[in-house]
């Protein structure tokens, strides 16, 4: 393994049309995916692509991460979904697919990953590989991919870029790589910088060594063109004018603009159909086209129930590719009408015909989610891979104007050999050596296993198995034992047999006992008791969570007294009240905190947490 010499770069970059199988291959078209843990610059980096291979104007005014459009995305740093560009270079085009690098959205990676012929793995230089970058590196070379490794963010302060370089090749060890996809190929780079190079200590221009290295290394697409059409759907997008739109790899045959064509589902049965319209990419943007060839992505729309996996094929007996397989739900959570006292007051879509509405909706993009109906009509169980990728949706449907309750986050259970399993997860934590005490206590009664310990340094790199149910509420506790200095991060393992009952280690809830609002008089009175989520001026109404005990029982407060007014002149005169700063409470700690008889009020303006039962005895 050597690093990829400039001259090796600038090799012939011809290839025959028809290769020694007699397949036809598209010499000019390259499919890559960009794969990486969470922030170490996969987005950053498709940027840089996009700027320097004349996507934008000299004089456009471009966004940072522009390939994450979402707002969501843009906030937290992360990318949530699946997203597919192309650039010309050299009179070739590059297909790029951007991933996202967080443990919640793994499914979308494996999916990814049948679109393409080969991956760029992007690998923070100063952290190294991370557990997501093992959780991606093994699905593709499980395909038999041949990475490319990118050693990003080499402007860093106090880093050696070949020792990071040296911790992927043991990590490729680790995961069983063969011969030739030990000997990958690597280059340095800074995405922010938009630079690439393959020796650190030059000064980079651009990113055309890397683009270069993409056009050598990685294989072109193949397929029989005289064989019946066959393009596999990994990727769902929605459209108000087309309705649902397939995006995946053409693998055999051609696909034309009206064709008549079959749509092989799930469970086998074939439906006729026909292309409406037929798009590649270039850039940000969707071309139409009239046909494309095998070894092209393409987005097709025309198919009202198409999904993930499916296969569109032409020909009398259409024949399916081998089915992608799309991860599982392991956490559940109740999605509610809102019926507090403040219900209708703050939100847009409030009735349970919208509610569900837009629960079915998400459906036609999110192939990881699942929702079902109740003998109630104003409850829906909606079922995701974890916190975050729940979370993700109630914050989502916050900003569009929905108002509606939802309940503590649980896991979902199997039954395997008629005994309950449970999911559960490999977490790795890298945190101080004056924290690791305190993070393996907590984890104890979480039922978490520790099953590997490594020092580097003052840093203790720690590896345990826990049961999801461990991980609810850990995050924000994990984050106050550490002080913010530690980094976790956690990955779904397998099902196991249920593992007991895991203890909820929270004192109890200081709850309002009626409506109106909250006075500094009143905070302040009550301040021995416990800490308050709220600030005076807060509305508050009766069964409505305002703080938390110092106690372990529940306890009813007024936090809309008011003073007593007299005509009397106190001596001292009136004395400037003085409170303590209300404990922070956003929507994924609200989560966390409730126990199984609360919920959380979710509004465009508000998050509260409540009781259940508003009138209820504490």
């Amino acid at each position: 393994m050597e690093p990829t010499s400039t001259e090796a770069i600038q090799t012939s970059l011809d290839a025959n049309q028809v290769n020694a199988d007699g397949v036809h291959t598209l010499s000019h078209i390259r499919n890559i995916a960009i794969i990486a843990h969470v922030d170490h610059g996969k987005t950053t980096l498709v940027d840089g692509f996009l700027k320097q291979t004349g996507v934008f104007r000299d004089n456009q005014e471009v966004v940072d991460c522009v390939m994450d459009s979402n707002d969501l995305e843009r906030e937290r740093g992360i990318t949530i979904l699946a997203k597919n560009t192309a650039v010309k270079y050299k009179d070739y085009l590059v297909n790029i697919v951007d991933t996202p690098g967080h443990a919640d959205f793994g499914g979308e990676v494996e999916r990814i990953l049948g679109m393409v012929d080969g991956a760029l793995l992007v690998v923070d230089c100063g952290e190294g590989p991370m557990p997501q970058t093992r959780f991606v590196l093994r699905k593709a070379l499980e395909r038999g991919l041949r990475p490319i490794v990118v050693i990003n963010k080499i402007d860093r302060p106090n880093i050696d870029p070949h020792v990071a370089v040296d911790k992927v090749f043991d990590l490729f060890v680790e995961l069983g790589a063969t011969a030739e996809q030990l000997d990958f190929p690597y280059l340095f780079a800074s995405g922010v910088k938009g630079i690439a190079m393959v020796d650190p200590t030059q000064e980079g221009t651009d990113l055309r060594p890397l683009l270069d290295l993409i056009l050598t290394h990685c294989p072109p697409p193949e397929g029989s063109l005289e064989a019946a059409s066959q393009m596999q759907i990994s990727i769902l997008d929605y459209s108000d004018y087309l309705g649902r739109i397939g995006i995946g790899r053409i693998h055999n045959g051609v696909l034309k603009s009206g064709e008549q064509v079959s749509l092989i589902k799930e469970d086998g049965s074939v439906v006729k159909g026909k292309i409406s319209k037929l798009f590649t990419f270039h850039g940000l943007k969707r071309v139409e086209v009239n046909e494309a060839k095998a070894g092209e992505i393409v987005a097709v729309a025309g198919f009202a129930g198409a999904n993930v996996g499916d296969t569109i094929g032409s020909g009398d007996s259409p024949t399916a590719l081998k089915r992608i397989k799309v991860d599982e739900p392991t956490m559940k959570m109740a999605f509610l009408v809102n019926d507090s006292p403040f219900a209708g007051q703050e939100g847009k879509f409030v009735t349970s015909r919208q509610l569900r509405s837009r629960l079915f909706h998400e459906l036609e993009t999110n192939v990881s989610l699942r929702v079902n109906e109740t003998q109630n009509t104003d409850t829906f169980i909606v079922s995701g891979r974890g916190e975050l990728h729940l979370g993700i949706l109630i914050e989502t449907m916050r900003r569009e104007g929905f108002e509606f309750q939802v309940s503590r986050p649980e896991v979902i259970l199997k039954e395997i050999d008629g005994v309950d399993n449970e999911p559960f997860e490999r977490l790795f934590i890298d945190v101080p050596d004056d924290y690791t005490g305190s993070v393996m206590n907590e984890l104890g009664p979480r039922k978490a296993e520790l099953q590997n310990m490594s020092v580097e340094g003052n840093q203790s790199l720690l590896e345990f198995i826990v049961p999801t149910r461990g991980l609810i509420g850990f995050r924000s506790e994990f984050l106050r034992l550490t002080k913010g200095n530690g980094v976790m991060n956690h990955a779904f393992l397998e099902y196991r047999p249920w593992c007991g009952d895991i203890a909820r280690q929270r004192n109890g809830a200081l709850v309002a006992w009626e409506e109106g609002v909250a006075t500094a008089y009143a905070i302040q009175g009550a301040e021995d008791r416990g800490v308050f989520f709220i600030s005076p001026g807060a509305r508050v109404y009766g069964g409505m969570i305002v703080g938390e005990n110092n106690r372990p029982q529940d306890l009813d407060i007024n936090v809309c007294k008011t003073k007593k007014l007299t005509n009397m002149r106190s001596a001292s005169g009136d004395v400037l009240v003085t409170l303590q700063a209300p404990m922070e409470m956003n929507l994924e700690k609200c989560l966390e905190y409730i126990h199984d008889d609360e919920l959380v009020e979710v509004t465009p303006q508000t998050v509260r947490m409540r009781k259940r039962n508003l009138s209820g005895k504490r």
